[in-house]
């Protein structure tokens, strides 16, 4: 088994912001147990920069793939910036919605509206028009709304991986808890393996279900 794992709703509980997430003090130590009763076949597949997951999992050795799949090596360039246009009209929105959270990420920005709920609909809107102005991919998760490079996304890192060892020819079992997880479970079904949707019930390419991180950590052993 090759195992390709989201962090935030799948290793920790998503939280009112980013940097508010609670990451047990021992998740590295366990996380490269576990890697190593699968000798290496491990990787986390996350939607947040490689930086940023460094913050919380400090000096570890497990394989991470950042910025849905952006942050992998020479997998991607360096992502041009925003046009001022759409910088000037993200700035704007945030004047309008003062709660929303804008996330600049290497390859992309993010607004997060959990303190704005309302803003939902204002936020698809802008985030769409952009993206189609400017060539970017939209991902739509747990309120929030990325944009970033239009080949970037954790299904294709999951098959990017699936080429290369320790992961090649091992069943890819990918355990994720938002939208963005998707594409990871097509790819690993597509490879011959299975995905695990964490949370309520939806419709999902997930062939198995858990239904909290807490149930992660149980069927993971960690």
């Amino acid at each position: 088994m090759a195992l390709f794992l989201d962090f935030d709703g799948t290793l920790v509980e998503i939280a009112e912001t980013p940097d508010a997430i609670l990451v047990p003090d021992d998740l590295v130590r366990r996380l490269e147990r576990l890697a190593g009763r699968m000798d290496g076949r491990l990787a986390l597949i996350t939607g947040r920069s490689l930086s940023d997951i460094g913050s919380h999992l400090a000096h570890g050795s497990i394989r991470v793939v950042g910025s849905h799949g952006a942050e992998d090596g020479d997998a991607a360039g360096p992502a041009a910036p925003l046009a001022r246009a759409a910088s000037a009209a993200i700035a704007a929105l945030v004047g309008e919605w003062p709660g929303l959270l804008v996330e600049t990420k290497p390859h992309g920005v993010a607004i997060h509206y959990r303190q704005e709920p309302d803003a939902e609909k204002a936020v698809f809107t802008l985030m769409d028009d952009i993206a189609e102005r400017e060539g970017l991919a939209v991902r739509r998760g747990k309120m929030v709304v990325e944009l970033g490079p239009v080949q970037a996304n954790k299904g294709r890192a999951v098959a990017r991986l699936m080429r290369r060892p320790p992961f090649a020819g091992a069943k890819p079992v990918f355990i994720g808890d938002d939208i963005t997880d998707e594409d990871g479970f097509a790819a690993a079904a597509a490879a011959g393996g299975h995905g695990i949707l964490v949370g309520a019930p939806r419709p999902t390419a997930a062939h198995y279900r858990l239904q909290n991180t807490r149930e992660v950590y149980h069927w993971l052993g960690l």
